[in-house]
């Protein structure tokens, strides 16, 4: 009895296939080699994906939105899954924004986690009650805006520990995003020529100098004055280096001492306000552009919008020259 031969278009479908199942082959293989919180419940959704015919592509990226969160998650302090609340999901969002990533990818990348979330509610890993309407996440369609002056002083005010100040101006005084903040040594720092060095951009591979305001670099000597030498990074906790979600909730207790908590602030408001008030100074927007560390001036541009106050005065300024029949010619 004669084999049938396989056409070529069954040849073709064979390997396709054969190199689809190689792709997630790979991607669980990453997984199980990752210490992540919950890897054996991202296995399990992975593989379930994989049945239920997603394309290669698509669980490429959900992998990656799920491994960045989980990632994250672990960095928090925490190692069960079962404990995810609404916060750390806010919390993960905030630090993809003061990465600088756009907000359709962290829309994107919420959706690929919210899919994961309500596949560990049908599995009875998480409640149910994680992601009712009360508590649906909606992410901004802009950017945060710049903190009111006013509020900012309060703010300011608001802050009793000696570590907490220092990290806070830091980051209103020199717009670096919080994870440049709590990665920084020793070495990155120049307290005489009041410099930090950031060799390496958290979201691009340049490197950049900013600069340390006077009331920044008295806060920061106060608290190197005092802090653990042997600590590797400048802005530690009892247990290591603080982590994002430990410096957000520093953040949100004193939002709420000063009584702004209804303010909608968050951390990557510091970097949004140190923009707006450069610009309102007079910078030059090129040379903002450097300070934030962006390669694409149309970023600083959209980024750091001008201020009411801004408009205001150009207003007035171009306004007195008309009154006064200065514009000559003829319409």
């Amino acid at each position: 009895m004669t084999q049938a031969k396989e056409t070529p278009n069954q040849a073709d479908g064979s390997s396709e296939a054969l190199r689809e199942r190689s792709i997630i082959d790979r991607i669980i293989e990453k997984v199980t080699f990752m210490e992540l919180p919950g890897r054996e419940h991202f296995e399990r959704y992975l593989r379930h994906k994989w049945r239920a015919n997603l394309k290669p592509k698509t669980i490429c990226s959900s992998f990656t939105s799920i491994m960045l969160f989980l990632r994250f998650y672990g960095r928090s302090g925490k190692t069960d899954i079962t404990h995810l609340e609404r916060s750390d999901l806010e919390a993960f969002i905030e630090h993809e924004q003061d990465r600088g990533i756009y907000i359709s990818t962290v829309r994107t990348r919420m959706a690929f986690l919210i899919a994961f979330l309500h596949f560990l509610m049908e599995q009875e890993i998480l409640s149910p009650s994680l992601l009712k309407k009360t508590i649906r996440l909606k992410l901004p369609e802009t950017l945060p805006r710049a903190m009111n002056p006013k509020d900012v002083k309060k703010l300011i005010g608001a802050i009793d520990n000696v570590r907490d100040r220092a990290l806070i101006l830091l980051l209103l005084r020199t717009g670096i995003r919080i994870g440049e903040a709590l990665g920084l040594t020793m070495n990155a720092i120049d307290l005489t020529e009041k410099k930090i060095h950031l060799f390496q951009g958290e979201k691009n591979s340049m490197g950049r100098v900013v600069y340390l305001s006077q009331d920044a670099l008295f806060a920061l000597k106060r608290w190197l004055a005092v802090r653990n030498r042997e600590e590797a990074f400048i802005f530690s906790g009892h247990h290591g280096p603080l982590c994002y979600s430990a410096a957000r909730s520093r953040f949100v207790k004193y939002l709420k001492k000063a009584r702004l908590e209804h303010k909608g602030y968050t951390v990557h408001c510091l970097r949004h306000s140190f923009a707006s008030e450069l610009l309102n100074a007079g910078m030059r927007l090129e040379v903002l552009q450097h300070l934030m560390g962006h390669q694409d001036i149309e970023v600083t541009r959209h980024y750091a919008r001008l201020t009411d106050r801004t408009r205001e005065e150009e207003y007035f300024r171009a306004m007195a020259i008309i009154e006064k029949g200065g514009i000559g010619g003829e319409y």
